[in-house]
């Protein structure tokens, strides 16, 4: 089985940059088992594993969407600046965009997606498929841990996708991407304005500080168990680029820089962990 290089798999020859340009999309398959065949289209070309995993897949990522659009509602108008309050209204857009686009995947896999979308549409608060993802946020540090720590989980799994074996799915990454982009930002601003400036902004450096730990093992919690074997068979399908703990690991590295520039500590990655 091929493995994705430390940075994932590099573009084919054929479908490299042009001078000055951006990359051009990659019609075969970069790195798995069927590495160099061209992508597959269509569901109905997929092989019964690779069609149930990305069913699979794209339910949990819609849910999260969506779970994620009830969470920030509240917020919409309890935010402390009218800045935040607009940033607060684009991420409820950005997070409802996705979970249609996720859902328009799914309307490819006929009957059976489309089962899946009705009762996505059915979930109510505490109903979700992530523990992340059933947790109210009570106060405006929730609303900075969760859009700088799980949002920042997402952005993972997206790019774990990128040119991807399953075309539409590849296709789909890059405007999702561009957009979470500005969740991650915000919620990093929030957890440093908060340590910054505390009452004058909003809540206090304790604040934000109980806010990390409360968010940070519910977000490594998200990238699944160790030596999955899913996480494996999606590798060798091309579908995703690493396995659930090397997406962590390089996750970890990433926010311990991140909280070491705010001035605010993580607790172990064991810390209060559910998947291990």
């Amino acid at each position: 089985m091929a493995t994705p290089s430390e940075n994932g798999p590099s573009p084919s020859p054929t479908t490299s940059r042009k001078e000055g340009g951006p990359l051009e999309p990659v019609r075969e398959i970069l790195w798995g088992s069927a590495a160099g065949a061209r992508k597959y289209e269509t569901a109905e070309e997929l092989p019964s594993d690779l069609r149930q995993l990305i069913v699979k897949l794209m339910v949990v990522q819609a849910d999260t969407e969506f779970a994620s659009i009830q969470q920030h509602r509240p917020w919409l108008d309890r935010a402390p600046t009218l800045e935040d309050r607009w940033i607060e209204s684009r991420i409820v857009a950005d997070e409802a965009r996705h979970g249609l686009q996720a859902c328009r995947i799914l309307r490819d896999f006929g009957e059976e997606g489309q089962r899946f979308i009705d009762e996505l549409l059915t979930k109510r608060e505490g109903e979700h498929k992530l523990d992340a993802f059933n947790m109210a946020f009570d106060q405006w540090s929730d609303v900075g841990a969760f859009t700088c720590f799980v949002d920042r989980v997402g952005v993972y799994q997206l790019r774990a996708f990128q040119e991807c074996s399953y075309g539409p799915l590849a296709r789909a990454m890059p405007l999702m991407l561009s957009e979470e982009q500005l969740h991650l930002n915000f919620g990093l601003s929030v957890l440093r304005r908060m340590v910054q400036d505390g009452p004058k902004y909003a809540g206090s450096r304790e604040e934000a500080q109980a806010a990390v730990r409360k968010w940070y093992p519910r977000a490594l919690d998200m990238f699944g168990h160790s030596n999955s074997a899913t996480s494996r068979r999606a590798i060798e399908y091309g579908l995703k680029r690493w396995t659930n703990e090397e997406a962590r690991d390089r996750y970890v590295r990433e926010v311990e820089g991140l909280m070491a520039q705010v001035g605010l500590e993580l607790p172990s990655v064991d810390f209060d962990r559910r998947v291990l």
